[in-house]
């Protein structure tokens, strides 16, 4: 038990070392995921339109995240990159993914590492999701990430700047977001 618990200790540390800085300010105010998410209608492909760069994301270009749904009401993950550019070779990464409780589907906890995690908070929170479950954008309260997503790998300049209002607005630095390159 110690030994998973040196383990989980490692790994959050890190964590916490390839993450990029903070994207928000240390005095912002606590961050506010959407009041409620329905996850069946969350599930499927999404696109990213751009992130706040990480170093397990280096390199990567033409970036999709698909959620399914499992029969235990968690989720399978899988998120997939083309090295260097849109057109390149292919690499994925899988993940299991559970809704924190009480958090109306918004706060979600997503582990990719082989031994489950303390799950505090959740590591996944939709700060913004439009109506028709077309656009997300999605960070989590340490401030060092950020992805903007869509079920279209083009958006509209009208989208994105409702998606850039909703960083704004949780106080994310927008001059810290990379453009994803998609089709």
């Amino acid at each position: 038990m110690l030994r998973l618990l040196m383990i989980s200790a490692a790994s959050l540390a890190l964590s916490a070392c390839v993450a990029g800085p903070s994207g928000r300010a240390a005095d912002a105010p606590p961050l506010a995921a959407v009041p409620s998410v329905d996850v069946a209608r969350y599930m499927g492909l999404w696109y990213e339109i751009a992130r706040y760069p990480t170093s397990f994301q280096k390199d990567c270009e033409g970036t999709t995240a698909e959620y399914t749904l499992r029969a235990d009401g968690r989720v399978d993950v899988l998120n997939t990159c083309r090295f260097g550019t849109k057109d390149g070779k292919p690499r994925s990464a899988e993940a299991v993914a559970r809704v924190m409780d009480g958090s109306n589907g918004a706060r979600i906890f997503v582990n990719f590492a082989p031994i489950p995690l303390l799950a505090g908070d959740g590591n996944y929170w939709i700060l913004y999701l439009d109506d028709g479950y077309n656009q997300a954008v999605v960070g989590e309260p340490s401030g060092r990430f950020l992805w903007y997503l869509s079920r279209t790998p083009v958006i509209s300049a009208e989208v994105r700047a409702r998606l850039d209002a909703a960083a704004v607005a949780a106080e994310y630095d927008l001059g810290l977001l990379k453009e994803t390159e998609q089709k």
